[in-house]
């Protein structure tokens, strides 16, 4: 199975959304093999955001991303990547469709309450960035058989 990070934003944390957004995870049937809370600085977010640290905008997105701690997340399932990015919206919360995390709960492109990597490769990467190894659990959840067809746990 594929794994993705995920970081809700201070804009999630301040306005009380963690909660909202796992259980959106969970009940989708997402599994979540890393959690933690933390604080992010300027380091963190050069190499996060390396393709956008000459930008004219660069400095707000320090100031919003290390406004509060953020929430990491790694998630796994069968095309996690693509099954999260679809449940995250465009990043433009004004232009995300309902019933995605951006199109219920922002407003913003920036203040846009969720990170998603936007590919496996990628995903890798950023777990490595955020996530020791001994933070990362590989487990099954009981109810695997309950969320994919025996045929889709093959792939």
């Amino acid at each position: 199975m594929e794994q993705t990070l995920v970081l809700l934003k201070p804009s999630a944390v301040e306005r009380a959304l963690i909660g909202e957004v796992i259980k959106r995870i969970e009940n989708r049937g997402l599994i979540i093999c890393g959690l933690k809370m933390m604080q992010l600085d300027e380091k963190i977010l050069r190499e996060h955001y390396s393709h956008l640290v000459d930008k004219p905008f660069f400095p707000s997105i320090v100031k919003s991303m290390t406004a509060s701690p953020v929430v990491a997340m790694v998630l796994k399932g069968v095309d996690v990547v693509e099954v999260f990015r679809t449940m995250t919206g465009v990043t433009n919360g004004r232009k995300a469709a309902p019933g995605t995390l951006r199109g219920d709960f922002c407003m913003s492109g920036q203040a846009n309450i969720v990170h998603a990597s936007d590919s496996v490769e990628n995903a890798k990467i950023e777990i490595a960035r955020f996530f020791r190894p001994e933070e990362v659990f590989d487990y099954t959840p009981a109810t695997i058989d309950y969320i994919y067809g025996e045929d889709e746990l093959s792939n």
